[in-house]
């Protein structure tokens, strides 16, 4: 379908692009566009016009220091995977970013687009709760927890405008997925973080939001070893039935990767 007629405007700073949709809500950001020009082309979406963010230094940048790798909001996932201070404080993450979507979605799309679109089955929101990240906007700071709401929900007000989203650094963490392999969103998703306050474990693609699995967490932070885990988790989240999986298989697959993720962490460890 075609993109019904709509405005453009490209501000100059992040407070010109805040007041461009204070003064229109029913303007929309565009970062990316890999899921809103989508949308809009399948008629889910209308906005009156797009308030494009490219060209917001602000919004641009990684960095890291004093335990924390800062990920500007426009930075793409392919400058992700490449960028040497990731590799370096979190490979889990790089790799991560790696594996989204196609080369030309990765050139395109944004950690921050990505958030603040929510997906059930984006790899972001899944290795944001799980490393218990906090996302920073132009007004304020939300941690992981309260960030990720329901479907495509989150705790972003409507002209409130992501920023970077920060994570901390030398954290062992892995994320696996089962790609449904026409998208490449997650089938089945599953991040792993050891933190020194706990082990924390989520999950993307099984159910209707990105979740924590905190009954698995306790028993890792008990014992984190393969063998000492059931062979499939025991929450029950409402397991996603559709056309590509049965929520069986999903429950099944996050077994199988949640034990995979465990023996990345253990062997890394003792390396």
């Amino acid at each position: 379908m075609m993109i019904a007629p709509v405005g453009y405007r490209v501000p100059r700073s992040v407070d010109a692009a805040v007041a461009l949709l204070r003064e229109d809500p029913q303007a929309c950001w565009l970062a990316g566009g890999q899921s809103l020009l989508s949308a809009m082309k399948l008629g889910l979406q209308a906005p009156s016009r797009l308030v494009d963010l490219q060209a917001l230094a602000g919004l641009r940048g990684i960095s890291s220091g004093a335990g924390v790798l800062s990920l500007g909001a426009m930075a793409t996932h392919h400058e992700i995977a490449r960028d040497v201070r990731v590799r370096e404080a979190l490979p889990g993450l790089a790799t991560l970013a790696q594996g989204i979507g196609d080369a030309q979605i990765r050139r395109r799309g944004t950690v921050g687009g990505s958030l603040a679109n929510n997906d059930p089955a984006a790899c972001w929101p899944a290795a944001l709760l799980a490393l218990g990240g906090r996302v920073r906007t132009d007004r304020r700071t939300i941690d992981a927890d309260d960030f990720v709401g329901a479907l495509f929900e989150t705790a972003l007000e409507p002209d409130e405008l992501i920023v970077n989203v920060e994570f901390p650094v030398a954290v062992p963490f892995v994320y696996l997925k089962i790609e449904q392999p026409a998208s490449r969103f997650a089938l089945a998703g599953l991040a792993l973080a050891r933190l020194s306050k706990g082990v924390r474990v989520a999950v993307t693609g099984v159910t209707d939001r990105a979740c924590r699995l905190r009954e698995t967490e306790r028993m890792l932070d008990a014992r984190f070893e393969e063998h000492a885990l059931p062979a499939e988790p025991v929450e029950d989240i409402g397991w996603l039935d559709d056309l590509h999986a049965g929520g069986d298989y999903r429950r099944h697959l996050c077994g199988r990767l949640l034990r995979r993720a465990v023996r990345a962490l253990g062997d890394g460890a003792r390396r």
